[in-house]
């Protein structure tokens, strides 16, 4: 027997209604925001997350599935969404069109990393990606589409803000944060040892327990913002007070990827065992350029939509299950199949969800089929029916049962 590969899972068809919810629930939210949907490619050339994501960030150094393909070109699968964004906005001229760009994605995600909560090798994330938008109301709105979306899901979870800042501010901090962990070095893990001469800001993303006990006292961003991006932070704080949004600023939040600059978020809930993010973002201004575009703003983020819905089941969110069948019709004999064959054709025809039988079952079977398929509804035709030309409508759920012309059968679903 072939076992499915570590890190991956089945969504079988007994639960495949409850993602049909989440992810029709975001397409709502995000057409609501005028919104529209972007498919890109499940792999990219490897060069496009070296040069957007960042040679220094964990996704690129540990976790991206590269290969080369049969051209002998290095390919990846995509750890990320945004920068596959970011290349189509530039290879297909999308800056020409009305700005802002307001788009969104439901698309697989890779990376080889342990597998844990809500988190697999190949799981799948909700994205937002905004270009053209330079101030913090834009910043807002997409805080502000995350808390809809959520809160249309029946989840309560806590919004954290901080600002990344600038090139300017962020050279500053680096310095900071040097000089700080100087003296530290040896308690830091490895990868952090070489973080500090890379890019000391990644330190601060780093979950080993020790590291993150070194950075509790380490100096905050926040104290080094320049006056633009101080003000753009403070109007931030200000929009989402207007928006009836509640946040708290933690300074630590630094995200796991470099193209971030001034704003970044992340939603996070402690109802999955420890704290865990369920959605993250931020503005990334210079990621266009560096892919090699003309210079664009842009905001957005990733919600993985695994931890959603281990989220909702853990807080006992309802999910609606509409795919249960609305008349099933069980049949004795040929000229009986026959008539609830042409039956259910004529109910399909009209958007009705009816059922009939497909595998020789006695009747005392087909009644047991209906109820495990969720049928609402049951008729039973046979030669007495057929020659009296009524039938029997017995409703599931109470057993109600009720005499009906079987030529009328189309009419009273329908």
């Amino acid at each position: 027997m072939i076992n499915i590969p570590k890190g991956t899972k089945d969504v079988l068809p007994q639960e495949s209604y409850k993602w049909h919810y989440v992810e029709n629930t975001a397409r709502e939210v995000a057409d609501l925001y005028c919104l529209n949907e972007i498919r890109t490619p499940t792999f990219e050339h490897t060069e496009l997350f070296l040069r957007g994501v960042g040679e220094t960030t964990d996704v690129v150094n540990k976790e991206m599935y590269t290969f080369l393909d049969k051209g002998e070109r290095s390919i990846t699968l995509k750890p990320e969404g945004t920068a596959g964004v970011a290349r189509s906005f530039i290879e297909n001229g999308l800056f020409n069109g009305a700005m802002p760009l307001k788009m969104y994605y439901i698309t697989p995600v890779f990376r080889y990393e342990n597998p844990q909560k809500g988190r697999l090798r190949e799981h799948h994330q909700f994205g937002v990606e905004i270009y053209g938008g330079a101030g913090a109301d834009t910043d807002a709105e997409v805080i502000s589409l995350a808390h809809t979306l959520l809160t249309k899901l029946g989840l309560s979870v806590k919004l954290y803000i901080n600002s990344m800042g600038c090139k300017e501010c962020r050279t500053a901090y680096n310095s900071a944060l040097k000089e700080y962990f100087k003296e530290k070095l040896s308690g830091l893990c490895p990868t952090c040892r070489e973080r500090y001469e890379k890019n000391p800001l990644r330190i601060l993303d780093c979950k080993e327990e020790n590291c993150k006990n070194l950075c509790k006292d380490a100096p905050k961003i926040t104290d080094y913002l320049c006056e633009d991006c101080g003000s753009h932070f403070n109007k931030l704080k200000q929009l989402l007070t207007l928006s009836g949004i509640e946040y708290k600023v933690n300074p630590f939040i630094v995200r796991g990827l470099d193209y971030y600059t001034k704003t970044v978020f992340e939603f996070v809930t402690t109802a999955l065992g420890s704290q865990g993010t369920v959605c993250g973002g931020g503005r990334y201004d210079n990621l266009i350029s560096q892919l090699g575009g003309n210079p664009t703003c842009g905001v957005g983020f990733g919600m993985g939509l695994e931890r959603i819905l281990m989220l909702m089941e853990a807080v006992g969110v309802e999910i609606p299950n509409k795919n249960g069948v609305e008349l099933y019709i069980a049949s004795m004999g040929d000229e009986a199949y026959k008539k609830a064959y042409e039956i259910v054709t004529a109910l399909r025809k009209k958007g009705i969800k009816a059922e009939v039988d497909h595998a020789g079952r006695g009747i005392k079977a087909q009644f047991k089929y209906a109820d495990k398929i969720g049928a609402k509804n049951v008729i039973t035709l046979g030669d007495n029916e057929l020659i009296g030309g009524l039938c029997r409508i017995k409703r599931m759920s109470d057993g109600e049962q009720k005499e009906i012309k079987i030529d009328e059968i189309v009419n009273y679903f329908g």
